[in-house]
Parts: C-alpha cells; sequence; structure tokens
C-alpha cells in the first residue's frame, strides 16, 4: 500500500508539471496580453502617458522576457510559495487565493456531505422496494434534479429568496461579517449563508448518485453471496446494509474522487458565479478572460491539485472499505 501511494504521489508531480506547463502555453497564445487591452483602453481615455506605464508595467511582470523564461521563473517561484503578482489586481496572487481556497473546500465539503447523505439512504431504498409508489417517486425526482442545470437553480432560488422570502442570498457571509476576522458570530453568519448552495448541489447531484446506487445495489442483490448471507438466518437490515451495500457503494467511491471533487469546482463554478460566492472559480475565469497569466495559472494548479488529492483519498477509502482490493 504504501509503495501504491509513492507511486501515485510521483504521478502527481508530473501531472502538475504538465499541467503547470500546458496552461502557461494556451494562456499565452492569444496574439495579445493584458497590457495590450490595458494600453488599448488608457488610449481610448485619451492618456498620453500611456506607452510609458504600459513598458513599465511589461518590465514590472517580466512580459518583456522570453516564454520559457517566464515560465520558468514562475515555477521555480512557485516551488517557493511565490504564485506571482496578478497584472490586473497588482496584488500577491497568493494573498488573493488564501481565502478563496478555504471557502471552496468548505462549500465544497458541504455539498458533499449533504449529496451522499441523502443519495445512499434514498438510493437503498429505492433498490430494496423496487417499483414501489416510492421508488417510482424518488426516480422521477432524480431525473428532475439530473435536467436541472445547477446556474439555472441558483437564479430562481435568488430570486425566491430577494423578492418572496426577502432575505439575503448572495454570498457566504453577511456585509458586516465580509472583512472580519473569524469568530463564532462569523462562524454562524457562515452556516446561514451556506445551506443555499448546499441545497442547489444536492438538488441537482443527490439525483445521479442515487440512480447510481440503485443501480449498483440492484445488481448486488443478485449475487451469490448476498444469497449465502440470507441463508445463514440473518436480518434483512443486517445483510442490505452489512454485506451488500459494502459493495454496491464501491463506484461511488470511484466518482466521489474523479467526478464528484472535480465537479465542486466546475460544475458549481456557475453556481458561485451567479450567487457571488468567494470561491476560486470567479477568479479564475475572470482571469482567462483578462489574460492575467499568473492567477490563472496558479487557479489551474490548485484545481489539478485537489483533484489529484481527491483522487488518492477515494482509493485509499476504496481500499479500506472492501477487502478485495487490499488483498490485490
Amino acid at each position: 500500500m504504501l509503495t501504491s501511494i509513492v507511486r501515485r504521489l510521483l504521478y502527481a508531480v508530473i501531472m502538475i508539471a504538465l499541467v503547470s506547463f500546458a496552461s502557461f502555453v494556451i494562456i499565452n497564445l492569444p496574439p495579445s496580453d493584458f497590457l495590450t487591452q490595458k494600453l488599448a483602453q488608457l488610449r481610448a481615455r485619451g492618456d498620453r502617458s500611456a506607452e510609458g506605464q504600459i513598458e513599465t508595467y511589461r518590465k514590472r511582470y517580466n512580459l518583456d522576457k522570453p516564454f520559457m523564461w517566464q515560465y520558468t521563473n514562475w515555477a521555480v517561484n512557485f516551488l517557493k510559495g511565490d504564485f506571482g503578482e496578478s497584472v490586473e489586481y497588482e496584488r500577491p496572487v497568493k494573498d488573493m487565493l488564501g481565502e478563496r481556497v478555504t471557502m471552496t473546500i468548505i462549500l465544497g465539503v458541504a455539498s458533499l456531505v449533504v449529496v451522499w447523505i441523502l443519495a445512499i439512504p434514498l438510493g437503498v431504498y429505492s433498490a430494496v422496494r423496487q417499483y414501489s409508489l416510492g421508488d417510482q417517486i424518488i426516480t422521477t425526482l432524480s431525473f428532475l434534479g439530473l435536467g436541472m442545470p445547477g446556474f439555472l437553480l441558483a437564479l430562481l432560488i435568488l430570486y425566491v429568496a430577494i423578492t418572496k422570502l426577502h432575505i439575503e442570498a448572495t454570498g457566504l457571509f453577511s456585509q458586516q461579517y465580509a472583512d472580519a476576522p473569524w469568530s463564532w458570530g462569523r462562524f454562524k453568519d457562515l452556516l446561514g449563508h451556506l445551506w443555499i448552495p448546499a441545497l442547489i448541489s444536492a438538488i441537482t447531484g443527490v439525483g445521479g448518485l442515487t440512480r447510481i446506487m440503485r443501480g449498483n445495489l440492484l445488481d448486488t442483490l443478485g449475487q451469490p453471496f448476498v444469497e449465502a448471507a440470507r441463508a445463514r438466518g440473518l436480518a434483512n437490515s443486517t445483510v442490505i446494509w452489512k454485506h451488500a451495500v459494502r459493495i454496491a457503494i464501491n463506484p461511488l467511491i470511484v466518482i466521489l474522487g474523479s467526478e464528484a471533487i472535480p465537479g465542486i469546482i466546475a460544475g458549481g463554478g456557475l453556481v458561485s458565479v451567479v450567487l457571488n460566492l468567494p470561491t476560486i472559480f470567479p477568479l479564475y475565469i475572470n482571469a482567462l478572460q483578462k489574460l492575467d497569466m499568473y492567477m490563472a495559472g496558479t487557479c489551474i494548479v490548485l484545481i489539478t491539485l485537489l483533484v489529484l488529492v481527491g483522487n488518492l483519498l477515494a482509493d485509499l477509502v476504496l481500499a479500506w472499505v472492501d477487502p478485495r482490493i487490499r488483498l490485490e
């Protein structure tokens, strides 16, 4: 197991290096850069000192250097914990991403907990009571959740919250706690806002996992080891939860690392834009639009790192749940 973990970590380092280089190449593919856009804006305003300002910025951010020099300098500094300076905001990328990474993880964990707490029991109930009224209701709701785009649901909830419920539905903090240090009051305020994006994730994410859990459990309940457990006189609940569910849940654990964690960042990204959530994705999209290469490159590396960590954790949990994998 230890050898496998070390090998996975080595692969992760190689993957991050390749992703960082590829992202840097793609960000620099457009014929212009951020300063070219800024120069056009300054000229449009009639600023006569535009040329001198742009040249100063170009030297400050090393944009006058060859591409490989720029990437190597950024990569070496990245390993030292210096992610560069945002060209648009003129602030260190590390400072701007610090709390957003924390908020992204908090929001992601909250969404995953809500989705899994709902999806597994609903999937088990739907499989055990196949073709019952409850199964048909869960199936119908699952398809509705699968077909509902997250950003559209966010717009609907935002409309209802503001016009009908008269509550603040954007952001993760009230105005008085937005820039305040962490305290018990700020934590309670976070919980008061966190339920809205968590609810959206639950509605859009529970449907797919419920259908997968239902199908896997139906297939597992027909396996010989389940029949053998029933023949030994074990209670039906014990057979289902201790034996069948333990095997049927394996694909969901794989999905947790390969799809659920990336979905938190990518799939929930548009929801973050609609609800004005302080997560990585809105900052990343803005950096791509403005060709802010240091900010965009750092965001891509962080997203890749979260995905790789998620896959590793999913493999470890899978090995812990299924003894057959440990033997392999």
